[in-house]
């Protein structure tokens, strides 16, 4: 029986539900706050220039690839090309860029003689990770939960070999392998840079090193990420997807356990037999339905990952020091690991991503220019609620560039724009400025995380980066399959 979806949110998250939902034959309606479909995963256009607003690589394709495939469609939509080197990396203390290969030869010549046989210690440490990916996946990564005792219960399955991860840290690990402080945070960047530090972080998620430079690489989307998103939008429209932009929903209207109907900002009522919310899981459940167990004081006391500043330049010239991926750190990692999280003041000397997507997509910004965006990652709004300083800290890390990759950037802007914490807060609806969401630690993965399916209504679902699975694109895809699993046990949607 066909059924009619309102789905709140045009992440891809939202993007992916509505595909397998339409490619069924069911209607469905996609409310959007945004005047654009993506979500974090937009595209920003300005004086000629064209820039990734958020995401600007993917891994685990094969996610893609699977969503695609599971609604009929065998072509990839878009163009896949990986990146290789994957990315470089700028320390304060050394005068060159270190590149990151997957071939292990070749990232053992980048490193010496800082790191001896590190090809066979990253092959060791690669490979340790590969298991514990491989035995949790179908287990943790892509299973729903009912309850935190039935996940437990999966956990046995896991091999015991595997404990010892539960019990340290990512840098704990990459300290027990490799001897050089540089490889150390080579192998811990995933972490930092996904939201959180390698010393918070479970020595599970090593899994992403084998993700990033075993078991699929990084990719980018010819054209630019966003690419991805107006391929959904064609394939949507082919599937007779309704949405609604510049529309946001303030209130969930419910009768006898059910959602009758959600209100945007303007009164209007939108009707259906399903909602999924592609807003924060978390901070849905307290701004919207009013939950207790999902109030401020409660929010606030979860671990979020960092929040997002970024700036995105165009810029007049080439700079051949620059790849399509590049990184840039200090020289104290620990400690500005130990106080970025909670840090009332705009770091000093920030560690920062820069993505030059014209090096790749030459379309992306005018002939003899870049255009370069770049991310810190700052305190959320928790610890940092004022960002009045944001042109200072623009033009430190704009001079630490310039300086680092030797050409004057500043003095070649052709055109600037800046997003603080408070501006990702207020376009998309991230709790505190929070840019994935809740962290992965222990208690907030799994069962523990906010469930993908209502506690108290039973036709709302859940789909995104703070529910089951995780944050990054390749996890939102798959929280869409497992919605699909649940409509499945739970209405017989096929």
């Amino acid at each position: 029986m066909k059924k009619e979806f309102v789905i709140i949110g045009s992440g891809l998250g939202g993007l992916s539900m509505a595909l397998r939902l339409s490619s069924k034959g069911h209607k469905v309606t996609v409310l959007e706050k945004h005047s654009t479909p993506g979500g974090r995963l937009n595209q920003l256009k300005m004086d000629g220039f064209t820039f990734d607003v958020g995401p600007s690589f993917m891994s685990m394709t094969y996610e893609l690839e699977e969503l695609f495939k599971s609604c009929g469609i065998n072509q990839m939509p878009v163009n896949l090309q990986e990146l290789d080197p994957i990315y470089q990396v700028f320390f304060a203390q050394h005068k060159r860029p270190f590149r990151i290969f997957k071939d292990l030869k070749k990232l053992e010549e980048e490193f010496a003689p800082l790191e001896p046989d590190l090809a066979k210690k990253a092959d060791a440490y690669l490979k340790r990770a590969g298991e514990f990916f491989h035995d949790t996946e179908d287990k943790v990564v892509k299973s729903n939960f009912d309850s935190k005792l039935q996940y437990i219960l999966k956990l046995t399955g896991v091999p015991l070999k595997h404990l010892p991860y539960l019990f340290r840290t990512m840098w704990s690990e990459v300290e027990r392998t490799f001897s050089s402080e540089e490889v150390r945070v080579i192998f811990s960047l995933v972490a930092f840079f996904l939201g959180s530090t390698p010393f918070q972080t479970p020595s599970v998620y090593s899994l992403l090193n084998y993700t990033e430079m075993r078991h699929n690489g990084y990719w980018k989307v010819e054209g630019g990420m966003y690419a991805l998103v107006e391929a959904l939008m064609k394939l949507l429209a082919e599937r007779k997807v309704e949405f609604a932009f510049n529309t946001e929903i303030v209130k969930v209207n419910e009768n006898g356990g059910k959602v009758t109907s959600v209100t945007d900002q303007n009164g209007k009522e939108w009707k259906a037999d399903i909602f999924i919310s592609n807003s924060d899981a978390a901070s849905f459940r307290g701004q919207i339905l009013k939950r207790k167990n999902f109030t401020e004081e409660k929010l606030d006391k979860m671990h979020w990952t960092l929040a997002p500043f970024t700036i995105y330049l165009g810029v007049k010239g080439n700079i051949p020091t620059l790849m399509h991926h590049n990184y840039f750190l200090g020289s104290n990692f620990r400690g500005y690991a130990d106080t970025i999280f909670t840090s009332s003041i705009s770091p000093q000397k920030p560690y920062y991503y820069v993505n030059v997507s014209s090096k790749s997509t030459p379309s992306c910004a005018p002939e003899g220019h870049e255009n370069i965006f770049i991310l810190c990652p700052v305190p959320d709004l928790r610890f940092k609620p004022d960002w009045a300083d944001r042109e200072e800290l623009a033009n430190n890390i704009i001079d630490d560039l310039s300086e680092r990759c030797g050409y004057d950037i500043s003095a070649n802007i052709v055109t600037q724009k800046i997003l603080d914490p408070i501006d990702w807060a207020k376009t998309f609806n991230l709790y505190k400025g929070s840019g994935l969401g809740l962290a992965h630690d222990m208690d907030q993965v799994g069962a523990f995380r906010p469930k993908n399916k209502d506690e108290q209504l039973d036709n709302l679902y859940y789909v995104g980066a703070s529910t089951t699975p995780g944050t990054g694109l390749p996890m939102v895809v798959i929280s869409s399959r497992l919605i699909m699993e649940r409509l499945g046990k739970e209405y017989g949607i096929v």
